[in-house]
């Protein structure tokens, strides 16, 4: 590889910025991404008033899956977009479409305002906001892991988690803080709107911060280059195995994190009968405790390699998940339940630390940003996007329990790849970039 005589060396200094820059935009995105979920309870009547409340939030979870199904093509354009113009770039072009897509939630007239148009509007905005986080998590994930140290990569890398828990962490905060200073009433009348305007207003801010990240050195090293241009066709036709591996290695592991995280919320109200605030209590307790734990698993696969904590997450998540949700189904204690929460959270960290770094080693630089977000986007919309629609479809069926067999079962799949592939920190492309 010949590198460009533009890439200068990178401070510790100007690293540290960088890897904070880009950590904190993505903590915005999903702010905005999970406000939609944190705010469900509130607002689904609002949209969709036909029903009980089983039905309205099985409404409003279609919506969020259809937000997940824009998640490839964003993952395609911005993907492409990134590898060719720059990680930077990449970044501050999600952040927009997430700002658009919450603005609009925030302003959208209700059913009994303007009819199917309410719900219309909402699809919309998740559609934009499904565009911009499928961009978001591949350009993010390949900036924060070439901005990281290779001694201390996994540990950096990590903080895309933190910084995802953090904004869903801060969905709660906003919806605790509300639950303590509206009624219930006045937070379905209008009150669940007000953490969609901070998002949006939080959006813009972020725009400023981004557009003074420095560019990667791997992405300046390569930039100029005369082979293939990153793209779809390119991706699948040149690094097939390493697509597919993202798709069976992302499976199982974004499968249990959303049925641990965004949907358990609604399992402890709906389920285990907590009122919403104490489900709302139990889950920001929980997610703060997971999300420290993120940098410390982060840093042990840069000691002990990746490989063997994801196969560590996949053999727990298949012995422990349908007991997990079997024990929450009775319990009444907020303290056991919390307690259990974590377990199933402990469980997802070996996949939630390190998955981001774990696939940009596997890919060239060229198509670095791309080859992360598209097939981890392709197994988020199959899998994660529809966990809560297909929970609550069994729920409403009365059959809830295949739930908790399915998300066993797919995390079983990803073990299977988890056992055949190497250790990316031994074999990671990334160290390649600049030789």
């Amino acid at each position: 590889m010949t590198q460009s005589a533009s890439v200068q060396p990178i401070s510790q200094r100007n690293r540290l910025f960088a890897i904070f820059g880009g950590s904190a935009g993505n903590l915005v995105e999903w702010y905005d991404w999970y406000v939609y979920s944190a705010f469900a309870l509130y607002f689904a009547p609002i949209f969709f008033p036909k029903g009980d409340q089983t039905a309205q939030l099985l409404n409003t979870a279609a919506v969020f899956a259809v937000g997940f199904l824009m998640r490839p093509i964003g993952a395609w354009i911005m993907g492409v977009y990134a590898d060719r113009h720059g990680r930077k770039s990449g970044l501050t072009l999600s952040i927009g479409l997430m700002c658009g897509g919450s603005l609009l939630i925030a302003v959208a007239p209700s059913y009994a305002q303007i009819g199917y148009w309410s719900p219309a509007l909402l699809i919309l905005a998740r559609l934009m906001q499904g565009l911009s986080v499928g961009g978001e998590y591949g350009a993010s994930a390949t900036y924060l892991s070439e901005m990281a140290s290779q001694k201390n990569r996994g540990f950096f890398s990590s903080f895309q988690y933190v910084t995802l828990i953090m904004g869903q962490l801060l969905a709660l905060g906003v919806l605790i803080l509300l639950q303590a200073t509206m009624s219930e009433a006045t937070l379905e009348s209008w009150g669940w709107r007000i953490p969609f305007f901070i998002g949006g207003a939080l959006a813009i801010s972020v725009l400023y911060l981004r557009r003074r990240l420095m560019e990667t050195q791997s992405f300046q090293a390569t930039k100029d280059n005369d082979g293939p241009k990153s793209g779809m066709f390119t991706l699948f036709r040149l690094y097939p195995g390493q697509a597919l591996l993202v798709i069976a290695l992302t499976a199982g592991g974004t499968l249990a994190f959303y049925a641990y995280s965004t949907y358990m919320q609604k399992f402890l109200v709906n389920t285990s009968g907590f009122s919403r605030e104490a489900a709302t209590g139990i889950m920001a307790c929980a997610l703060f405790v997971y999300m420290c734990l993120q940098p410390l698993v982060g840093a042990l696969s840069d000691r002990i390699g990746r490989r063997p904590i994801m196969i560590a997450f996949g053999v727990s998540g298949l012995l422990a998940t349908v007991w997990i949700f079997r024990s929450l189904e009775t319990v009444r204690s907020p303290v056991e339940a919390f307690f259990l929460v974590l377990f199933a959270l402990t469980i997802v960290s070996g996949y939630t630390a390190i998955n981001a770094v774990v696939k940009a080693e596997l890919f060239p630089a060229s198509i670095r940003a791309l080859g992360v977000a598209l097939p981890y986007a392709i197994a988020n919309a199959l899998f994660g996007g529809t966990a809560e629609y297909v929970a609550f479809y069994l729920k409403d069926i009365e059959m809830e329990s295949i739930f908790y067999w399915y998300v066993t079962g797919m995390i079983g799949l990803s073990l299977v790849s988890y056992l055949w592939m190497r250790d990316t920190r031994r074999h990671s492309l990334i160290d390649r970039d600049l030789d």
